[in-house]
């Protein structure tokens, strides 16, 4: 996990691969996060989902269509359907109703096919938590280094209404494999209620922290909503950060919400949002530095015409937003990342 932030240097954040290398292979498979440990990352993060047998597998969202070739295949036709998740009707075809060996049987696909490479469609499966977890301690090994996971539960609501709370068999999961009963492992939500249940399980000073993700300011963690008392993220930021710092060790916004502004003396920039948040002990653990033009600060981006790739544009952005103090980034292109932010010796 990364290091406290009394301890680490504001321009080193650990490097956490989102999804895997998702900028160079399909999200979320094992070759991803192989290929992200290779090229440099600190951590690698599985978002996580529930079979209906009751497996964890990384899928970005329970919903299939996007990231694997399920609409291909016609014996699972009848399974479309629709479902109302978090409170938004969605059509597709749903990991829940799927059997880890039938779910197994599909191929992942690129999730942004209009940006990146197609040429590894169809070539890995969807993998377990299990799998990943032994996958991080093989190369931890192999290269005699931590490696960190990152795991977000996905939906936590909405999977405990169908019988399918994932907390607990998380926390099992964790305390089966001897790689996790040490190595560093953050564990994320965008929802509120279910880091609270966690954090009672999981007293702080272990190797497992917990970590607050902060969602659009104008929306609410599905909980709350659930609950009939909405509180909007932007509450959590401006009115909530000593309430988060008793329950988490982290809150994670996208870095666009930390508003950086150019220090006095001229020397990086500073956030009063990463300023605030260490004021109450709480790490700045930013989303998602993406290597496309398409998603780069305008302020960042090379001059001219340059490919759809801007490799000095995102390093600068992410140069930037380290020189405010942040304490770890979420990075889709880890050898990327890693020419930016040299890893700490």
């Amino acid at each position: 996990m990364p290091p406290s932030s009394d301890a680490i240097a504001p321009s080193r954040p650990w490097v956490i691969a989102h999804r895997g290398a998702s900028a160079l292979r399909p999200e979320h498979t094992l070759a991803a996060y192989a290929l992200a440990i290779e090229h440099g990352a600190d951590a690698i993060e599985p978002d996580l989902v529930m079979t209906r047998d009751g497996v964890l597998v990384a899928r970005h969202e329970n919903a299939l269509s996007d990231s694997t070739d399920v609409a291909a295949r016609p014996g699972f036709a009848s399974r479309r359907t629709r479902k109302q998740v978090d409170g938004a009707w969605v059509e597709d075809w749903f990991t829940e109703d799927f059997t880890l060996a039938e779910l197994k049987t599909l191929r992942a696909i690129e999730r942004l096919p209009a940006l990146r490479s197609t040429e590894w469609d169809g070539r890995f499966d969807v993998p377990t938590f299990d799998e990943i977890i032994a996958l991080a301690a093989a190369e931890s090994a192999k290269r005699g280094r931590d490696i960190g996971l990152v795991p977000e539960i996905k939906h936590p609501t909405y999977f405990a209404g169908l019988g399918l709370a994932m907390e607990q068999p998380l926390l099992d999961v964790l305390a089966a494999h001897d790689y996790t009963r040490r190595a560093p492992v953050v564990i994320q939500s965008f929802e509120t209620a279910n880091l609270h249940r966690l954090r009672a399980k999981l007293p702080r000073g272990g190797n497992v922290r917990l970590l607050q993700l902060i969602g659009a300011p104008d929306a609410a963690p599905f909980d709350t909503v659930h609950a009939g008392a909405p509180r909007t993220y932007l509450q959590l930021l401006t009115e909530g950060l000593g309430d988060i710092a008793t329950y988490a060790d982290a809150i994670g916004p996208h870095y666009r919400l930390l508003q950086i502004t150019p220090r006095e003396d001229g020397i990086g920039y500073r956030s009063a949002l990463v300023d605030a948040a260490h004021a109450e002990g709480l790490q700045v653990i930013a989303y998602t530095f993406r290597p496309e033009n398409v998603f780069i600060e305008s302020g960042f981006r090379s001059e001219g015409e340059v490919p759809a790739r801007d490799e000095e544009g995102s390093a600068r952005e992410l140069r930037a937003y380290a020189s405010a103090g942040v304490d770890a980034v979420f990075v889709d292109d880890p050898a990327a990342a890693r020419k930016a932010i040299p890893r700490i010796k």
